[in-house]
């Protein structure tokens, strides 16, 4: 006796069972793919050769690849290659598939030649499980986030960067320059060598500073002047630690609050937020098939135009505003000091005195009321509150919104704590799937088809979590 548990004799012939059916248990979740993919008019979504043509050599039918991708990133196997492999082997695969086996070429021109149906597809997921009543929620949490691509960091340029890897460069140019003449004046066998090696060195050196020369040329007509390399819609964008950044995608993701399920997505290459709210939170909206929905974002949202059309499509948002206020910097008081009496048309100062409107200008696209008062010169707290001659108040047309967004965020204070528990965590799911390089596809259009493939096998999982296998083919197949 071993001691060990012991495994059986390779040479050992079995009775198997007769059916590859017979290995994929009836509670296994590639039995929802099969089902899910079988349901949908692949046509109708524009999938290619979903009617095949009458002549030339037959093709692979689509609902083939597109359960292969999905079984793919249902179990973190993104890669065209790797899926080739598992086709072969894999005994879950083998009964998806009916044994095909296709190259991973073929593979990869699917997933790049049908974007626009592969996001249909997601979306047509999230119609299901509307259809199931797991949206009945009717808020949503916002946010974005950054993910890395194919390029890395080195290969991205901007005008800064060039000028400062060439001051780089000049440096190390000036540094070897000194080591030369050092060599030279040391008379030892040595010495002869050295010089050959740094000036073979310095030689290089040119050449990259001629490279970045020409990239400092190539930049200028770039509309945000920047160029990358390896995938020229990468952009380099900010993060939240303090002179951190990442060059990537920004994904933006619309969230519902019962069940986590992604209901809108979308990727971009602008490095902010301000301009998303609205989009997303209608694509939202449109999703869960509400007439009004709560929207809830923080403050990198916060925008007064994305929150007034927000409140004429319907949407309730909450969204804190930023603290950029110079003056509360400063140690004066801020806007958030003085009452706005809508009655009369007037701010009340912390002196207690009215600000009344004098007249209205167009800025920066917003009509903007100007107000202040003749008394602040002879105000005891004038120091507290301005450096000019009077302190003037601006006040947008539409700030009326603004000001009863805030209210709402006074009487909710768990808003921002919903968010973050419900929007947050989908992110570090989905980046802990992706693993280290988050894309694996290049240029924008083609990365979003790879997130689309990662919200949906993300939002089929939280479903099957939530109704079991059983239910969930209950529900598909009506």
């Amino acid at each position: 006796m071993s001691r060990y548990v012991e495994g059986l004799d390779r040479r050992q012939s079995f009775l198997l069972p007769a059916s590859i059916q017979d290995y994929v248990g009836e509670d296994n979740p590639v039995r929802v793919i099969d089902v899910f993919v079988d349901r949908i008019d692949l046509s109708e979504l524009g999938f290619g050769r979903a009617v095949p043509a009458d002549t030339g050599r037959p093709g692979y039918h689509p609902a083939t690849l597109l359960k292969l991708y999905l079984y793919g990133y249902l179990n973190r196997i993104p890669s065209s290659r790797r899926l080739e492999r598992e086709a072969q082997r894999n005994l879950e695969l083998m009964w998806l598939t009916n044994r095909l086996a296709p190259d991973f070429k073929t593979i990869a021109d699917f997933r790049r030649d049908n974007g626009a149906a592969i996001r249909g597809t997601c979306r047509q997921f999230v119609m299901l499980c509307r259809q199931m009543d797991l949206l009945s929620d009717v808020m949503v949490a916002i946010d974005g986030s950054k993910f890395k691509p194919v390029n890395a960091r080195d290969k991205n340029f901007t005008p800064a960067k060039l000028q400062h890897r060439i001051e780089q460069i000049e440096e190390s140019v000036a540094r070897y320059m000194a080591a030369i003449d050092t060599a030279d004046r040391q008379e030892n066998a040595a010495a002869s060598p050295k010089s050959t090696r740094l000036g073979e060195k310095i030689e290089r050196l040119k050449v990259q500073m001629q490279r970045l020369r020409d990239l400092q040329v190539a930049v200028k007509p770039a509309p945000d002047e920047q160029i990358s390399l390896t995938d020229p819609d990468a952009r380099s964008m900010a993060t939240s630690g303090k002179g951190t950044g990442i060059v990537g995608y920004n994904v933006q993701a619309a969230v519902d609050a019962r069940h986590h399920l992604i209901v809108a997505h979308d990727v971009t290459n602008v490095g902010h937020d301000r301009a998303e709210l609205a989009r997303m939170a209608t694509q939202a909206k449109d999703a869960m098939g509400h007439d009004q929905i709560t929207a809830v974002a923080d403050r990198g949202y916060f925008s007064g135009w994305e929150i007034y059309r927000c409140e004429q499509a319907g949407i309730v948002p909450y969204v804190p505003k930023p603290l950029t206020s110079g003056a509360k910097f400063e140690g004066r008081f801020g806007k958030q000091d003085f009452v706005y009496l809508p009655g009369k048309d007037v701010y009340r100062c912390p002196a207690g005195e009215h600000l009344k409107w004098w007249y209205g200008r167009l800025e920066d696209g917003k009509v903007l009321r100007h107000y202040w008062t003749t008394k602040c010169r002879d105000c005891a707290v004038k120091a507290d509150c301005t450096t000019g001659k009077e302190r003037r108040i601006k006040r947008w047309e539409h700030e009326a919104v603004l000001d009863a967004m805030q209210q709402r965020l006074d009487q909710a204070p768990q808003a921002m704590a919903i968010r973050r528990q419900t929007v947050e965590h989908v992110f570090g799911t989905i980046k802990a799937w992706m693993a280290a390089t988050h894309f694996l596809a290049r240029t924008l259009n083609r990365v979003r088809t790879e997130m689309s493939l990662q919200v949906l096998a993300y939002n089929m999982k939280r479903v099957i979590a939530i109704l079991g296998t059983h239910r969930t083919l209950a529900a598909i197949l009506g």
